[in-house]
């Protein structure tokens, strides 16, 4: 996945938490639990970025997840209607997310953890399905790499030395 640096000075970022687990390790003296968050955040224009936090206290796991999201932001590539520009599979470990491009008034049409990340990326219509694992954390990191692919017209046509309206047809 390719991590374009993005100042995030001037971004107002909203945050969203997917999930939330408990984890043990167990030790000599008995049983030690940390929390993992895995955060999402974006500014609902074109940018957005997961990050997971690790920590003995809730509240310290979601900060140190935003932390690490805003860190990890990518550009998506909106088209007029707030969707993608062209159908994408985006796959990251086993899972895989299908990307489908949505005429205007379809919604955001997604499972749980893809639906965080389409929202937060500003995306307002755009059909997705999870294919492969349901696993919250390649789900949500697959289809950060799925967004992430996406190409404008202008920058296919500019690849293969073409106008807007041969790539469009």
């Amino acid at each position: 996945m390719k991590h374009t640096i993005i100042d995030t000075t001037n971004l107002e970022l909203n945050e969203r938490v997917v999930s939330i687990k408990r984890v043990t390790k167990v030790v000599k003296g008995g049983r030690n639990f940390r929390f993992t968050a895995l955060v999402v955040v974006g500014d609902g224009n074109g940018h957005v970025g997961a990050g997971l936090g690790k920590a003995t206290e809730i509240p310290e796991a979601i900060r140190k997840g935003k932390e690490d999201a805003a860190k990890k932001l990518v550009s998506v590539a909106l088209d007029d209607n707030s969707s993608v520009t062209h159908d994408q599979i985006g796959k990251f470990g086993s899972a895989a997310v299908l990307l489908k491009k949505a005429p205007d008034g379809t919604g955001v049409i997604a499972g749980g953890p893809a639906r965080s990340v389409c929202e937060l990326a500003g995306i307002k219509n755009i059909r997705t399905k999870s294919l492969g694992s349901n696993n919250k954390q390649n789900v949500v990191l697959a289809t950060i790499a799925g967004l992430s692919e996406i190409k404008t017209p202008e920058e296919v046509a500019k690849k293969r030395g073409k106008s807007i309206d041969e790539i469009l047809g």
